[in-house]
């Protein structure tokens, strides 16, 4: 069963991916925008694939804070239809997201929430852990995952993948502390 959490609880809100890959973009520039401007943001991006590449490229998330590439995905050949996550990548990965929970951060970014985490799997321990420590965590979910992220969230807000509307929610969180 999966943890679940009360929204008024916590500082949390994902960004609603719509499929275009434009969303991994917005939320990389948005974290070196806030780290250049001097913010304490830790945690993990999705490294852009090869162009056409798709579903065969390797899954990489980087290290927002060092640069560090952790790759998440295993090579289970062409002819593969099964989930290509690799469980010792992510747990590699989620070193990332337990320092920012140790530290504390300013903001905790993940790469996303999906199928995983709607699983209690993936980063979901992460995440929790992240959220009892009071790290603010700013992350990626589908309609697919929407759910899933209700229901594990509260009803957490989902975000316009516009930068505007990430930047106003931002700035909330620094006007609240």
């Amino acid at each position: 069963m999966m943890p679940t959490m009360q929204h008024s609880e916590i500082t949390l809100a994902a960004i609603h991916d719509d499929g275009s890959g434009n969303v991994h973009a917005l939320l990389r520039a948005l974290v070196a925008e806030w780290r250049a401007q001097g913010h304490d943001v830790q945690g993990l991006v999705t490294r852009p694939g090869p162009p056409g590449a798709a579903c065969s490229a390797d899954m990489v998330l980087i290290d927002v804070a060092t640069g560090e590439d952790y790759l998440i995905s295993q090579n289970l050949g062409k002819e593969a239809q099964g989930c290509r996550a690799d469980p010792a990548g992510f747990a590699r990965a989620s070193q990332v997201l337990r320092r920012a929970a140790d530290t504390p951060a300013a903001l905790a970014v993940s790469n996303r929430f999906g199928k995983l985490e709607s699983l209690g799997e993936g980063f979901a321990d992460e995440l929790m852990a992240l959220l009892s420590a009071g790290v603010p965590v700013l992350t990626v979910v589908s309609a697919q995952h929407r759910e899933a992220w209700d229901a594990f969230t509260g009803g957490a807000p989902v975000l316009a993948a516009d930068a505007h509307v990430v930047q106003a929610w931002w700035l909330s969180l620094q006007h609240a502390s």
